[in-house]
């Protein structure tokens, strides 16, 4: 899979994200840099007490005459080491505090991207993978700026600085030693190439896992429905395992890779042992006992970054995978924004609304939706859609709030195009309830109010009047304050589209647009609402899908759709003489002759 290309690199990414913390990152650079310098301290001191005052040929001399220096050096060990450990602690906070500011910037971007997207972004992704970019890719990134770089930092801090070290005591012996490294990098980068694309398969994986968890909790209801629990189960076990035996794939191939780097890491002291004893017994003068220890005290200073730097390409790998996923969110763009020259139109519509030869097929759609559609709609009056299923209605309605731009003609309120409205201003004038609703866990005053927060309690009772569902939540045993459960759980199909409808009215839109809204109500709470809408308060503009005669015969237009196209357009009357589809339905939902 060919890896897209974003404006910036990761680390630029990441630097990016870190602004008002480079500083704190920077001096923990610093920290980590010294402490891992400071490891020296200890080979060093102990390298003067062996030479000086156990080893030398002088050492009982030295330590009765220099009792002070030899004090002073064990204290100079245990100092350095508080020291270096304070700075430890307080360059690991620094990192922490760097990344989980990081973590909380680059959380909030992504679900402000996320929000401000177009529909065509929500057909394009899965909830279940959005999920796993804002949780776990993320802590990946975290992850990175929190470990994977210190670690880059403490591993060539502490080869460099142990390397120059040995090689001012003995150029022959550091050179001896560092004769592995060439090795293990070479296997850390066969290792890199195989495990890379491990870690995006993994990720995908983990994604997977994840929609499918969300798609059936979601959709619980349907599951019991049709009595296919054990039949889920069986397919989030068979997606878990595949999600199990990729990691374990992902992990065995560190595991093959991680004998050779551990034997290499290992021969050091070997070596040390075979060159630094040979050179100890022949060459005494030029090699001492206080620098073998020296020696010995900091071979892991050179042998654990060796081993260290496996699991750090592997955590790179895993930050590499996540990442790209992350910034995939963070660099894109809505299709539909405002224009450059957008106009600022703050007061209300007047809700005129006109089609002129409209014609719209979504992006990965061969066939158009719809084909050439022009009507007018005045202000005040109500249009009502009707036609079969998949005809375009929905797709229709979807053009007006700029949910999608027509691939052809112009959809026009109040004479102006409306993508020269800003989007903002453009939907704020608009009421839209749909037949499948979406109510949040939250009172069932709150949704009602979730256009306009600061709608007050009488008016929310209004609202809830005119879609007919005071009576049934005055019923209910906390009221209005009934919290209604995530998606509106616990309630009917009929109470959550009169919420959705309330909620709809309770913005004062100059455009009501309602998609089947009633058809989950009976005959007479839709009688009842058909009653208020026409007798709203406020000026607006209806246009209303339905499939039921007793809601369309009193609208101003009807339109009939059908493949796309406007088959009939006319009033209640006019379609019923003109004996086409609308009056063969009439005669089906009524049952009588025309």
């Amino acid at each position: 899979m060919e890896e897209k290309r974003f404006p910036r690199t990761r680390m630029q990414w990441l630097s990016d994200n870190m602004k008002g913390f480079k500083g704190i990152y920077f001096i923990s650079i610093i920290g980590a840099l010294t402490y891992n310098a400071m490891q020296l301290t200890v080979p060093f001191f102990s390298q003067q007490i062996v030479d000086r005052f156990l080893t030398g040929e002088n050492a009982s001399a030295e330590l009765r005459d220099h009792k002070d220096v030899f004090y002073r050096l064990i204290i100079m060990m245990v100092g350095f080491t508080l020291i270096r450990v304070t700075i430890v602690y307080l360059t690991c906070m620094g990192f922490e505090r760097v990344s989980q500011a990081v973590l909380f910037r680059v959380r909030n971007s992504l679900y402000d991207k996320i929000q401000r997207q177009d529909m065509h972004f929500y057909s394009t992704y899965r909830t279940g993978d959005l999920m796993t970019r804002v949780t776990g890719d993320l802590d990946a990134v975290r992850h990175m700026i929190a470990w994977v770089i210190r670690m880059i930092i403490e591993a060539f801090a502490l080869m460099g600085a142990t390397s120059i070290y040995f090689i001012i005591m003995d150029w022959r012996i550091a050179l001896s030693l560092l004769a592995v490294a060439p090795f293990i990098f070479a296997i850390i980068v066969l290792f890199k190439a195989k495990v890379a694309p491990m870690h995006a398969l993994l990720r995908e994986k983990f994604a997977n896992m994840n929609t499918i968890a969300q798609e059936n909790i979601s959709g619980n209801r349907v599951v019991k429905a049709f009595a296919r629990e054990d039949y889920e189960i069986e397919q989030f076990d068979e997606c878990n395992k595949d999600y199990k035996e990729t990691n374990i794939a992902t992990a065995s191939v560190w595991l093959k890779y991680f004998p050779y780097i551990e034997s290499f890491a290992n021969l050091l002291p070997v070596i040390l042992l075979l060159v630094g004893g040979t050179f100890l017994i022949k060459d005494p003068e030029h090699f001492t006992m206080g620098e073998f220890v020296a020696f010995s005290g900091l071979t892991w200073a050179l042998a654990n970054p060796m081993r260290q730097l496996g699991n750090i390409m592997n955590e790179f790998q895993r930050f590499s995978a996540a990442s790209n996923k992350v910034m995939e969110i963070y660099y894109s763009e809505p299709e539909i924004v405002d224009a450059p020259d957008a106009i600022s139109h703050p007061e209300k519509f007047k809700g005129e609304i006109e089609f002129k030869n409209v014609s719209f097929k979504y992006s990965d759609g061969k066939l158009p939706v719809l084909k050439d559609i022009s009507f007018i709609a005045k202000p005040g009056e109500t249009v009502a859609i009707m036609g079969e299923t998949g005809c375009g209605k929905t797709s229709l309605i979807h053009l007006i709030p700029r949910f999608y731009e027509p691939t052809g003609g112009e959809v026009l309120i109040d004479g102006v195009n409306v993508n020269r409205y800003k989007l903002h201003e453009l939907r704020t004038n608009i009421g839209l309830a749909t037949q499948d609703v979406l109510l949040y866990s939250d009172s069932i005053d709150g949704n009602i109010a979730y256009g306009d927060p600061e709608l007050s309690k009488e008016k929310v009772v209004k609202y809830a009047k005119y879609s007919a569902a005071d009576d049934f939540i005055a019923k209910m045993p906390e009221g209005y304050d009934t919290i209604v459960g995530e998606r509106g759980v616990g309630l009917s199909g009929g109470q959550k589209q009169r919420i959705s409808l309330a909620r709809a009215l309770a913005v004062r839109p100059s455009i009501l647009i309602l998609d089947d809204t009633t058809s989950a109500v009976d005959m007479e709470t839709e009688k009842q609402i058909q009653k208020s809408l026409r007798e709203l308060d406020f000026p607006c503009t209806k246009i209303i899908i339905a499939q039921r005669i007793s809601t369309t015969k009193t609208a101003d237009k009807i339109l009939i759709l059908k493949d796309g196209c406007i088959a009939e357009q006319g009033s209640h009357a006019e379609l019923i003489a003109a004996g086409g589809y609308y009056s063969e339905l009439v005669k089906l939902q009524t049952g009588e002759s025309i």
